[in-house]
């Protein structure tokens, strides 16, 4: 389809050309024998022959002649000119609707696969869901069917949490990128972490400028620290402390990333962050988040 793609972008470029002007000479007949020789080699890219690609080729236009036979007293070599470009522009077109027809095809056989996969998948043994609770399953135990679930089995999301995600209404104000932000806290404040984590990702990716924006980078570090997932967290904090270390959750960043190095049992780098948020935001380590502070301080041992 790439080359078809391409082949039929070359040919709708050859038509958009710009025509000069004519005058009867060798130059301009050269000029336009070699646009002919191009839609040809067009034909033989379209249309390979022993290949059998879709279509047959349509091979249009009067044989050649020699350019001693062609001129008659009735004829011009402008009018000559015309009517070749008039035959050539007519082979580009069919050439860009054999194109679009292929193309169709193209899109109606996926379409058919993808319908055969799906009935396939339909119609193969019951399985047994796997745990939602993740926890492993006692030695010697066998379940019903198959021993291990398909992958399209294994990734059917559940029923219950689709329908319970659906129900966290998206803010729908003048401000949308508010309502991005607004939506991952819902979601994150309701424990779907990973539908947080793409939400916050969509909305920090697509308006990094938001005042919202340091929101976002900070509680999406959470929204993985919070499931679990300290490694992807801990970049997300440093992040946001480093793009303004004046904005509003900058600090919060600071502490989170030390906590997240708590988390991964690095207490050197803890500390390091420990130390330059009682350096950089004295003001929240003994007020807002002096608890947290102190917690995490409590956590590991620095020099």
């Amino acid at each position: 389809m790439t080359r078809y793609l391409t082949v039929g972008a070359g040919a709708l470029a050859v038509l958009a050309a710009p025509v000069p002007a004519f005058a009867q000479d060798n130059n301009d007949e050269a000029r336009l024998r070699k646009l002919e020789a191009e839609v040809r080699a067009l034909q033989r890219r379209v249309f390979p022959g022993s290949e059998g690609r879709y279509f047959e080729p349509e091979i249009t236009g009067q044989p050649r002649q020699n350019q001693a036979t062609v001129a008659t007293p009735s004829t011009t070599a402008v009018t000559d000119i015309l009517s070749r470009l008039d035959a050539l522009e007519s082979q580009i077109q069919r050439l860009t609707s054999q194109y679009e027809e292929g193309s169709f095809a193209v899109r109606e056989l996926t379409a058919r696969v993808e319908a055969l996969e799906n009935r396939g998948a339909a119609a193969s043994p019951a399985l047994s869901a796997p745990s939602t609770t993740g926890a492993s399953r006692p030695a010697g135990t066998v379940q019903s069917g198959a021993a291990t679930p398909t992958p399209a089995a294994a990734a059917r999301p559940d029923p219950a949490r689709v329908a319970a995600v659906q129900a966290i209404a998206k803010p729908q104000t003048d401000d949308p990128g508010d309502d991005e932000y607004s939506y991952g806290f819902r979601l994150w404040d309701a424990g779907f972490y990973p539908e947080a984590q793409q939400q916050l990702t969509m909305f920090v990716e697509k308006y990094p400028n938001h005042s919202r924006a340091t929101y976002g980078r900070n509680l999406l570090g959470r929204a993985y620290l919070d499931d679990g997932k300290a490694k992807e967290a801990a970049p997300w904090f440093l992040r946001n402390y480093q793009a303004d270390k004046a904005a509003a959750r900058a600090g919060d960043s600071l502490l989170y990333l030390a906590e997240t190095m708590i988390a991964l049992d690095d207490q050197s780098r803890a500390c390091i962050a420990l130390a330059e948020f009682n350096e950089t935001y004295p003001a929240l380590a003994a007020g807002r988040l002096k608890s947290q502070y102190d917690a995490n301080r409590g956590k590991v041992t620095c020099n």
